[in-house]
């Protein structure tokens, strides 16, 4: 049993106000979803959830020291872009500092940024609350996300998922090969849903 409560207090030193009031909704999200899928664990649920951002306001060279200190493989995207390095990095300090050692939980913050093929529930409800936790305002059609969550979690993944590509793709920016390959496993569950218009960019 871990003590979230103490885990708190010592993660609310390390973020800047924003990410830590981001973590907390986070946490209460992923509780929420907990019950809603039926995840048994929702202490188990609610600690993945705050200790996901828990390398988010660590340097990008510290990021890479820290995976590379552990034999993290690190992509050519997340050199270009260290701070996709935050996941990778947030398992590692989660273990190290704060003396996690439930893989469940660590592989859930492990993946929380990009999503990975066949994600466990846990890795999904993180993932998902990370996306719809009541601080987020930015991303399209945040109300239809929201509510396909408590519906059918891996319809929600899907739609995150694909979301995500579409608004990356309009940055131009480099797109992590994971993101890709979730989405690409994912929109098997909406597959006979009402083609959105994500999709239809998507595959063009």
């Amino acid at each position: 049993m871990y003590d979230i409560k103490s885990i708190r207090k010592k993660l609310k030193k390390e973020l800047d106000k924003d990410r830590y009031e981001h973590t907390k909704g986070v946490m209460y999200t992923c509780a929420c979803l907990a019950m809603a899928t039926g995840y048994s664990d929702i202490d188990k649920a609610m600690l993945a959830g705050v200790l996901h951002d828990c390398a988010k306001c660590i340097s990008d060279d510290e990021k890479i020291r820290i995976c590379r200190d552990a034999d993290v493989e690190i992509s050519d995207v997340e050199i270009e872009n260290p701070f996709l390095l935050h996941s990778k990095a947030g398992a590692i300090v989660a273990k190290d500092k704060y003396g996690v050692d439930d893989e469940e939980i660590l592989n859930a913050i492990r993946v929380h940024t990009t999503g990975m093929p066949g994600m466990s529930l846990l890795d999904k409800i993180v993932y998902v609350a990370d996306y719809i936790e009541p601080r987020r305002n930015k991303m399209p059609r945040l109300q239809f996300i929201r509510k396909i969550a408590f519906e059918d979690i891996d319809k929600c993944v899907a739609y995150i998922s694909g979301d995500t590509l579409k608004y990356l793709r309009s940055k131009k920016g480099s797109i992590d090969k994971t993101s890709e390959l979730t989405y690409e496993y994912y929109k098997e569950f909406i597959r006979g849903d009402m083609k959105t218009v994500t999709e239809e960019k998507l595959e063009d």
